[in-house]
């Protein structure tokens, strides 16, 4: 099986240079991959949907090809498949590869802090494009990032009731990110650091005793069958590496007018993207409840864990982004991140957080439209 599958890779890839140039007057066909499940909010709107976007602002002239899942590439393997042009466009979360995106691994540290994901995507994108550290980053790892995700708070599913400080510790729980791993210790719990692909195995097999994630995997990953409990726990979001990440030379081949398109079916997807998001995570609990599942507020001492810990991971972050990461002046990249959050907490001050058409025109305007017209070319 495993020979097959890499004999399936290998035959994408030589297809692969011909979606590089195409003759004049075709389309440009392009694979593009998202390791989540189809109906997961992160493909379906940040994918499926927005392949239909490309091709409605291209008129039929950019073709991307979607996979979904991982039957082409598993989440580890992203990066490489965008470097090896094996796939021209991907999600990658930096999570799975920290020795190759430290800049990006550095400033999700700060993860566990926040729970806005529209404040969050518009600012991880705003910096991602413009901080020249984190730029360099992209270039070095050879992907063109064009665009971010960002989770909903991530919560408790258990297979057991977790809602006090007492309950979590001794539990083997799913979790992504060393900041959240530490509080788990702290906490006196035991994190394990496996791809969410894996949570539902095992919570199915008793491997782990709780999983970290967004609420709408209680329905899109079934969550609901396995772990019966669910606790309104804020463990921190995600958001480290591209949700839209291009192999350079790809970019590279297509015309200022296709990466024009490129950019403008980004900021609609995206926006879309965490908006529905949000409602997805709001109706899958609702739903989990009327499959009788056990949906419950953290306790208050286990609340003031997570309270505490997130003042404890700010005063401790400049010293841990240096040491773990090496990155010789972690307070400017720290800082550059921290106001660039606040430059996008009061931009969206008074806008309709539901208005997805003013949401991408304000994308537009304050970040894709201030890219240089080399941006990802040199």
């Amino acid at each position: 099986m495993k020979k097959r599958h890499l004999t399936f890779i290998a035959a994408l890839a030589t297809l692969a240079t011909p979606f590089l140039s195409g003759s004049a007057g075709a389309a440009t066909t392009f694979l593009a991959n998202s390791f989540y499940d189809q109906e997961h909010p992160l493909s379906k709107y940040g994918y499926v949907e927005w392949a239909n976007t490309v091709k409605e602002l291209s008129h039929g002239d950019l073709q991307p090809q979607v996979y979904t899942g991982t039957v082409l590439l598993a989440p580890r393997a992203s990066l490489q498949g965008i470097r090896d042009n094996i796939v021209q466009v991907a999600s990658h979360a930096a999570i799975y590869t920290p020795s190759d995106l430290p800049v990006a691994n550095a400033v999700q540290e700060l993860g566990f802090n926040f729970d806005d994901p529209l404040t969050t995507i518009l600012a991880v994108t705003d910096f991602s494009m413009h901080n020249a550290e984190q730029l360099a980053e992209w270039k070095k790892a050879g992907v063109v990032y064009l665009g971010a995700y960002a989770t909903p708070p991530y919560i408790l599913f258990c297979r057991q009731p977790v809602r006090t400080l007492a309950d979590i510790k001794g539990k083997r729980i799913r979790a992504a990110g060393s900041t959240v791993s530490q509080w788990l210790e702290q906490a006196g719990a035991i994190p394990v650091n496996v791809p969410s692909s894996e949570m539902y195995t095992g919570l199915d097999r008793g491997s782990l005793d709780c999983a970290t994630n967004a609420a709408n995997d209680l329905i899109d990953r079934s969550m609901w069958e396995v772990a019966k409990y669910t606790t309104l726990l804020p463990t921190g979001m995600y958001w480290s590496g591209p949700h839209w990440g291009y192999n350079p030379k790809f970019w590279a081949s297509l015309s200022e007018e296709q990466r024009q398109v490129l950019q403008q079916a980004t900021a609609k997807s995206m926006t879309r993207m965490v908006v529905e998001y949000l409602k997805s995570s709001a109706s899958a609990l609702e739903q989990a409840k009327a499959k009788g599942n056990e949906v419950a507020e953290p306790a208050a001492d286990l609340q003031q864990s997570v309270t505490d810990f997130r003042k404890q991971s700010l005063d401790g972050i400049y010293a841990l982004v240096e040491q773990k990461y090496q990155i010789k002046d972690s307070k400017a990249l720290i800082d550059d991140f921290l106001q660039t959050y606040a430059k996008w907490q009061k931009l969206l001050e008074g806008v309709d957080r539901q208005n997805e058409a003013a949401l991408a025109d304000l994308a537009m305007q304050q970040i894709y439209s201030k890219l240089p017209a080399d941006y990802g070319l040199k």
